[in-house]
């Protein structure tokens, strides 16, 4: 049990992170993903790293190149990471934005657009890429870049007739997912480059995540009212637990920013508490992907499965959890998540994890890649929680 000894606990695991982290993870991605041809990162591969599928996610040429930069930044400065890294960053700026200055979310091999979202995410990704390359290779020009098109976000979000609405005029709404993004996006931005507007977003944002807390159903919504009442249909009703703990650690990393502000703080662990409660399964384990917050039947398909990311969130967020309060019960929380994710997740045949289970922890589909599975969640993961490892360790 962690709580006999702590220290022991987490060195243990910082040692296996970072061992998975550089053995497995990032030289899967470096031999299957990266396009020598073309430039940056293929992500649809099978269980062997096989292509599958030549098209790529413009969200993983960002996400891609922040998570190499972030390894070099804070692991081990190896020059094949910002290699990948800056393919893939070279792949967006030549490939990857519309006329317009939006971006698009499906490109082929060579570029060649195919398709476009309403969504801002391809946009978020590339910022917090180009903010993570600015501070591996002390390159002010990414960082500035990082700003304008954090900038861009803003205006196409606040600028009416960009963005097409997800429901038409009567059923007027807000979505927890731009809210919570914007705090992260802001804050890699502002370890590259300082700007006002940054902090700004991020006080918005911590105003607007309020509307989506109901404390009613001890839950975080996914979509609210306006003004943050209740839609009481099956989509207005869904609680994503794994998208909760994702937040819950985004506003843990801002209070501790802001020297441990207690108001966030205790935001993000109500969040985390009331996410746990409503996403760990008791019966199985792992963090299950959909709830409604009045008990009814969840209308996704994939309500009741195991996905890779959710599991990743709530390993962060316990450990943030854990350094924020030094309550044992979230060591505890951490053991049980990050157990079960070891348990049921790497694949030790042909390397890198699934990311598709079954509720009951088998695998579902075993490749290790698509257009939203990637080399993203897993190094994160494993990068940040070796890094606060280092922080609870050094206190």
């Amino acid at each position: 049990m962690p709580t006999s000894d702590p220290r022991g606990y987490l060195l243990d695991w910082q040692a296996r992170y970072r061992n998975d982290l550089t053995t497995n993870i990032l030289p899967f991605w470096l031999e299957h993903g990266l396009d020598r041809e073309n430039g940056g990162v293929y992500t649809c591969v099978d269980r062997t790293g096989a292509l599958m599928d030549s098209t790529k996610s413009v969200w993983f040429q960002g996400r891609c190149a922040y998570v190499y930069s972030f390894a070099y930044n804070n692991i081990e400065k190896r020059p094949e990471y910002l290699e990948m890294a800056k393919s893939c960053l070279d792949f967006i700026e030549a490939h990857c934005f519309d006329s317009d200055g939006r971006m698009y979310f499906e490109v082929k091999a060579d570029g060649t657009p195919l398709r476009k979202r309403r969504y801002v995410f391809s946009e978020c990704f590339a910022t917090i890429a180009m903010s993570e390359y600015s501070i591996a290779t002390g390159d002010r020009s990414y960082a500035e870049k990082a700003l304008a098109l954090f900038k861009e976000i803003q205006r196409f979000i606040n600028t009416p007739g960009i963005l097409e609405p997800k429901y038409l005029p009567t059923q007027p709404g807000r979505g927890h997912s731009i809210t919570m993004i914007l705090i992260n996006t802001a804050a890699c931005v502002r370890r590259a480059i300082s700007d006002p507007s940054l902090d700004e977003q991020i006080d918005r944002s911590l105003r607007e995540l309020q509307l989506f807390m109901h404390p009613e159903f001890k839950a975080l919504l996914e979509t609210v009212g306006p003004n943050g009442e209740l839609i009481d249909t099956i989509g207005g009703r869904v609680i994503n637990p794994g998208h909760c703990i994702e937040t819950a650690w985004f506003l843990l990393e801002e209070s501790k920013h802001r020297g441990w502000d207690p108001e966030i703080k205790k935001m993000a662990l109500q969040i985390l508490d009331w996410s746990w409660d409503w996403g760990w399964d008791n019966e199985y384990g792992g963090i299950i992907n959909f709830r409604d917050c009045k008990g009814f039947p969840a209308q996704d398909y994939s309500q009741d499965m195991k996905f890779w990311w959710p599991q990743t969130e709530a390993v962060i967020a316990t450990l943030y959890a854990y350094e924020a309060t030094g309550d044992n019960k979230y060591l505890d929380m951490h053991r049980i998540a990050n157990e079960w994710m070891y348990e049921h997740l790497p694949d030790p045949a042909y390397g890198e994890w699934f990311g598709y289970l079954h509720r009951d922890g088998t695998v579902a589909q075993p490749a290790k890649g698509n257009l939203f599975k990637g080399p993203f969640h897993i190094p994160r993961m494993l990068i940040k929680s070796s890094m606060l490892i280092d922080e609870i360790i050094n206190k």
